[in-house]
């Protein structure tokens, strides 16, 4: 709870009341947005790959989404925009960098985490047939239950140091990094203290805030999902 106080003169009590959170004056403020909804995988067409992992582009209702996140973060002050190098993440932040007259910066090691054997599209059919693997994926907090894939703690490693290095760079400001669910809950629950997957189901084109301050990290917000409206939103749209 934050408190301000009133100074009192003649005598008179001070008087303490609540004030909004201000972050620390060293901290960075990091505003993720995971990105908007991407195209459908369908059998036998799998994703173009990028170093490995699955590339689709947003569908029209993710460029929608996209749309909706500029008009949202258009009166924030920003002093860059973070990106991932998946497609999906630069044409999220299109709109928005647009808008703040500013290019992406690429931070590769905030992308998704590696799905191993379930890239290219395939981890979204497993998941639609509940395969055992994404029962034991929830069970053990782990991705690594995949074939092939990164686990849990080395995607929370690689996610922690981007993040950091952001943190040095931009002391005192406010980023926005354009991730993925995987990525994005790999911070959270680091910042928390929580099981590995607790915040790995963020909506897409969704908003989350981290205010970091050397190493101590506070989430602001979750999932915040307030500019899209709901699902009534996009079916007005008639995107989906």
């Amino acid at each position: 709870m934050g408190a301000s106080m009133t100074s009192a003169t003649n005598g008179e009590k001070s008087d303490y009341g609540q004030r909004p959170y201000e972050a620390p004056p060293e901290s960075t403020e990091v505003v993720f947005v995971r990105h908007g909804q991407s195209a459908p995988y369908r059998d036998g067409e799998p994703f173009a790959l990028v170093d490995g992992q699955g590339d689709p582009p947003l569908s029209d209702l993710g460029q929608w989404q996209a749309q909706q996140v500029s008009g949202r973060l258009a009166t924030v002050k920003i002093a860059a925009v973070y990106v991932t190098n998946l497609q999906r993440t630069a044409q999220t932040a299109a709109p928005l960098l647009h808008h703040l007259k500013q290019k992406a910066r690429i931070a590769p090691d905030l992308r998704e985490v590696h799905l191993g054997d379930w890239e290219g599209g395939l981890f979204r059919k497993r998941v639609a047939e509940g395969h055992p693997v994404v029962h034991e994926i929830q069970r053990t907090q782990n991705w690594g239950a995949i074939p092939g894939a990164e686990t849990a703690e080395q995607l929370r490693i690689r996610v922690v140091a981007a993040l950091e290095q952001i943190h040095l760079s931009h002391p005192g400001e406010r980023v926005v990094v354009v991730s993925h669910g995987g990525a994005i809950g790999a911070a959270l629950s680091h910042a928390t203290g929580s099981r590995s997957m607790a915040f790995s189901a963020a909506d897409n084109a969704s908003i989350s805030h981290l205010v970091i301050t050397g190493d101590r990290w506070l989430v602001r917000r979750f999932n915040d999902t307030g500019h899209l409206d709901g699902e009534l939103s996009s079916e007005a749209q008639g995107l989906t």
